[in-house]
């Protein structure tokens, strides 16, 4: 698989929902805050405050890390090809001629019966080169995607577990998620209706 990095980003530029970034931080002061202030509270009189700050300058480090990682990632697209920086900065770019397919679907969320687009773009060995997820992006991103590239679409009609995607197509999951489902011997013979 070509793989190019570093290379000159792509004309549409799509950031994940920005309201995760809001929960998120919010989540994280809702917790902390009331932590750190009860523990000042029981160290300072005591001359023993000084771990706990050094405990919550640590915590805002990461949550800085977290937040900047969060807002450099992005997938960028158009008829040459696309190209995605993940959380931790790394880019990938791959050209449309590397494009073999572009595979939507809806999958359920573990435990409940709520389901979220999935984009997935594979080469032409259905390797994963890029994917979108509906926690992070929305339909329409996804969209933009399926009709930029111009590669064809395959969209699967009815909503998928976990467990049935890593049956069909466990090279389109993460590491963990074939993990989490089990690992499950891929049958080439299988009809998919997955594009590959």
């Amino acid at each position: 698989m070509a793989r190019i990095t570093g290379t000159a980003l792509r004309a549409q530029a799509l950031r994940p929902h920005g309201h995760l970034l809001r929960q998120s931080t919010l989540s994280i002061l809702a917790f902390f805050a009331p932590v750190f202030a009860v523990l000042y509270w029981l160290t300072i009189p005591l001359g023993e405050w000084v771990p706990v700050l050094v405990v919550q300058l640590i915590v805002m480090l990461a949550a800085t890390l977290g937040i900047v990682g969060f807002l450099r990632t992005c997938v960028w697209v158009d008829e040459t090809g696309i190209s995605e920086r993940g959380f931790f900065g790394q880019v990938n770019s791959f050209p449309a001629e590397q494009v073999a397919s572009v595979v939507v679907l809806e999958l359920y969320q573990s435990g409940a019966i709520d389901t979220h687009p999935q984009l997935f773009v594979t080469d032409a060995d259905g390797q994963l080169l890029v994917r979108m997820r509906g926690q992070f992006y929305s339909r329409g991103a996804m969209e933009t995607v399926a009709d930029e590239l111009g590669a064809p679409v395959v969209r699967v009609p009815d909503p998928m577990t976990l467990t049935e995607l890593n049956r069909l197509r466990p090279e389109l999951l993460y590491w963990f998620e074939r993990r989490i489902t089990g690992r499950v011997q891929h049958d080439p013979e299988a009809n998919s209706g997955l594009g590959h």
